[in-house]
């Protein structure tokens, strides 16, 4: 989807990063880094293998403000697909080194496990992105095992409201399956920085 109205900030701080500011890049880092850490973490499994990946991502952002296109969305959605590509690349690293030391596995489940890691990461990403009244609406339903009723009671909503946020929760989530990770990176991206 593309808009052709970023959010003023993130048209600025494309433009400060560009500049080379680094209180540009420290703001960025302040908003970003739990997103970038929490993503990597939920396809590598690893805390400092998430730690190398955000300090990858936040690198490659740094020596490359200008691969932001504000036309093409949010800074924190372009954010969360170079997170995700480069954690990918990192575990498609991790497991075809371990196949190749003699571990167990073949290619195709390595693919498999990338597949189910991006999946989760991209399913976390869109139920921290949508409005609050959805995921509100989906952690009752989900975590609390509310129905619609119990959910519309609790939000103090329609239960036709109720059942309006809960589809449009799950189709937002249906999401994740349909996106296969891109075994394609930004230029000069996903290889060792």
């Amino acid at each position: 989807m593309t808009s052709d109205a970023a959010p003023r900030w993130d048209r600025k701080m494309q433009q400060r990063l560009a500049r080379g500011e680094a209180a540009a890049l420290g703001e960025l880092y302040d908003r970003f880094a739990s997103l970038v850490h929490s993503l990597a973490h939920r396809v590598l499994g690893d805390e400092d293998a998430a730690d190398r990946v955000t300090r990858e991502v936040f690198g490659y952002i740094w020596e490359n403000p200008d691969a932001y296109d504000p036309k093409q969305g949010p800074l924190r959605s372009w954010v969360a697909m170079l997170t995700q590509r480069q954690a990918v690349h990192r575990l498609r690293q991790a497991e075809s080194e371990l196949i190749r030391l003699g571990g167990d596995g073949t290619p195709d489940e390595v693919e498999e496990k990338v597949r189910e890691a991006s999946t989760a990461a991209r399913a976390d990403y869109i139920r921290t992105s949508m409005p609050a009244s959805l995921r509100a609406a989906l952690e009752l339903a989900y975590f609390q095992r509310r129905d619609y009723r119990q959910t519309a009671a609790d939000l103090g909503v329609t239960e036709d409201e109720a059942r309006r946020r809960l589809r449009l929760g799950l189709q937002l989530l249906a999401t994740a399956h349909s996106h296969a990770p891109h075994a394609a990176s930004p230029p000069g991206y996903g290889r060792a920085l």
